[in-house]
């Protein structure tokens, strides 16, 4: 189960907009809580990136039918960006918990590519954007038998602390 905030995801919403008609990237960071039953993802702060797909390995930037592919279609998380994300989160003692993206003018589910670059225990939000309006928000988890599957969202108001100064 993946926990955030509604205006986290308003952040991810205007993140696809504004990069629409290419797809957006970045990363989740937080905290990942294990039960018996289940792990609970809780969002702390976003790391929206550059889509960095045309620096991308040649060898991926085409289909199997030779057609070119582009940010449009796919997404690429630069590596020293993978890493400065690592490393800050680790400054503020969270994990990567996860990875979201646009599918400009297509639905919010996941595509082959998508599923051959997952990891395990990552949730990938998705986010449709038809014509530069995002419309469609979804959550998937990559399973053991390497197939996508939807995962739980919970949107939490966030909470303000009690203190001297509120509580009058």
């Amino acid at each position: 189960m993946l926990t955030l905030h509604p205006y986290q995801m308003d952040q991810i919403y205007a993140h696809a907009q504004a990069c629409y008609p290419e797809e957006c990237c970045g990363l989740m960071l937080g905290q990942i809580l294990e039960s018996d039953a289940q792990s609970e993802k809780k969002l702390f702060e976003l790391y929206p990136l550059d889509n960095a797909w045309d620096q991308a390995e040649v060898s991926i930037q085409t289909e199997e039918s030779g057609t070119p592919l582009t940010a449009t279609r796919r997404y690429w998380i630069a590596p020293q960006d993978l890493f400065n994300a690592q490393k800050y989160a680790r400054t503020q003692g969270w994990d990567i918990i996860g990875v979201y993206h646009s599918h400009p003018d297509h639905e919010a589910v996941p595509s082959e590519c998508d599923r051959k670059w997952a990891w395990p225990q990552y949730s990938y939000v998705i986010v449709a954007v038809e014509n530069g309006i995002p419309h469609d928000f979804r959550n998937w988890i990559l399973d053991d038998q390497q197939r996508f599957r939807a995962e739980q969202i919970t949107v939490v108001d966030a909470m303000v602390t009690s203190t001297l100064e509120t509580d009058i």
